[in-house]
Order: C-alpha cells, then structure tokens, then sequence
C-alpha cells in the first residue's frame, strides 16, 4: 500500500462523508486499474472502521455501448454497505449526495456463498430473490467526470439504493420491460435485456471477477446489477419510481 493510495482513499471518503466534490486524481497522479481498486478497498474500509458493514455489491458498466465507450472488456464493481439503504417508498434526504443521479435496477439476493466462478446455468441456483430496485449514483468529482480509473476508485460512483418488493421469479428475467418515472412522467423506458442480454450474466461476471480477487460473496448479500436504462438527474421534491414488469416498483421522494 503506497501512501498516495491512501490519500486518494482518504480524499474520495470525506467527499462522500461531506458532500464536498474533489477533482479528479488520475490526471495529476495516473494509477492504473488494480491500483483503482485498491484504493477503493481502502476507501471502504474506513468506512467500516466507522461502523459500516458490507452487505453486497454493485456493478457497472453492464451494457455493451457503455464498455464499448470505455474501452473495457469486463464489467467494474464496487461495495454496498447498510448506510447506503435508503427505504422503499419513503424519503431520500438529497443533501447527502453531491450530484445524485437514479437509475432503475434488478437487485439479487444471494442464497449461497459465492466463492468460484458461475456458469448462467448455474447462478439462477445462487439467487434466493428477485427485487425491482434503484441505485442512487453520485459521483465525487467535480461535474460528474472521471476516467475509468477514477471512477472504480471512488466506489464505482455508488452512492444509495432503494430496493423494492422481493420475489421469487429467478428464471424469467431475459426482457422485462422497465419504467422510471419522475413525477408520475416517464422518464425512461427501457428491457432487462440491456443488463449483459439477461440480468444473471451480470452475476455470473461478478462471480469470475470477484474469484480473480479472491474475495467471496456470502449468502445474503445485494447484487446490484447494473442499470437498465440511462440516469435521471435528481431534484428536490422529485418522486422516482422504477417498475420493472412481473416483479414490481421501487420508488421514493427526494426530500
């Protein structure tokens, strides 16, 4: 661990903890992808040092347009912790966030372990539950712009989630269509489809990344993954809903 790693670590945590945005680091200090993802670790763990507990992940760029602007091969992920929860149907306090931004989701509940790499076959038999979901994404850099690098070191810009009702349909989850609504208009529409083609690609990615770290997932853990449509930009007095057909909607009030 290099001491600009912590520093970064240090710098990207208080702006989160402030709301404050930071410039970005890598145009002054570039560090490549595995030093990203350490800082991001580092990054976390301070604040679990401050009483935060993991409880899943998140992934990112899981459309094949985003990977292709990036210029990546794979997905990038980053950690949920239970502060970041915020309750369905209820108020998000927005001054906690910088720039927040929503974007309609499926979260996963994992049923077991995740401790090797998953085929598609396989990974419908890790998943316990099934939710519509949203993800508050709200970068820490000054105008919403990074480079990849910077963005995987400030926790892949994760910010909050809503999580709406559970349910038990692993197995249809190919195009389902998807409605973000702000103020009763829609606002996007989009296909479970956009996530990887079928949503549980996403998990079985994460399954193969998160064996190269040797990092595993246990039971009982949030697998966001990844957004189904663009971000809505959030105001004050917004109410955002996100439904996703057969499953349900997750929504709430931007206070």
């Amino acid at each position: 661990m290099s001491s600009h790693h912590a520093s970064v670590a240090a710098a990207l945590d208080d702006a989160a903890r402030k709301a404050v945005a930071v410039p970005q680091f890598s145009g002054s200090t570039p560090f490549s992808i595995e030093e990203a993802y350490r800082i991001q670790a580092l990054s976390i763990e301070r604040r679990c040092q401050r009483g935060e507990r993991r409880i899943g992940i998140k992934l990112g760029f899981t459309s094949r347009a985003k990977m292709v602007q990036m210029g990546v091969d794979s997905l990038i992920w980053g950690w949920l912790t239970d502060d970041m929860v915020e309750e369905d149907g209820g108020s998000v306090q927005l001054e906690k966030y910088i720039h927040p931004r929503a974007e309609p989701e499926i979260c996963f509940l994992s049923r077991r372990d995740i401790d090797r790499p998953l085929t598609l076959l396989e990974a419908v038999h890790y998943i316990e539950a099934v939710a519509p979901a949203i993800e508050i994404i709200d970068s820490r850099y000054e105008a919403f712009r990074f480079t990849l690098e910077d963005v995987v070191a400030d926790n892949c810009s994760s910010a909050g989630l809503v999580v709406g009702p559970w349910s038990g349909k692993r197995d249809a989850l190919a195009n389902l269509g998807v409605v973000m609504r702000v103020d009763g208009r829609v606002a996007q529409t989009g296909s479970t489809a956009a996530i990887l083609g079928h949503p549980l690609r996403s998990l079985v990615q994460a399954s193969q990344i998160l064996a190269t770290t040797g990092t595993i997932l246990p039971a009982g853990s949030l697998i966001m993954a990844g957004a189904a449509t663009a971000a809505e930009v959030l105001a004050r007095g917004n109410h955002v809903s996100a439904m996703v057909s057969g499953l349900g909607t997750a929504a709430f009030h931007a206070a």
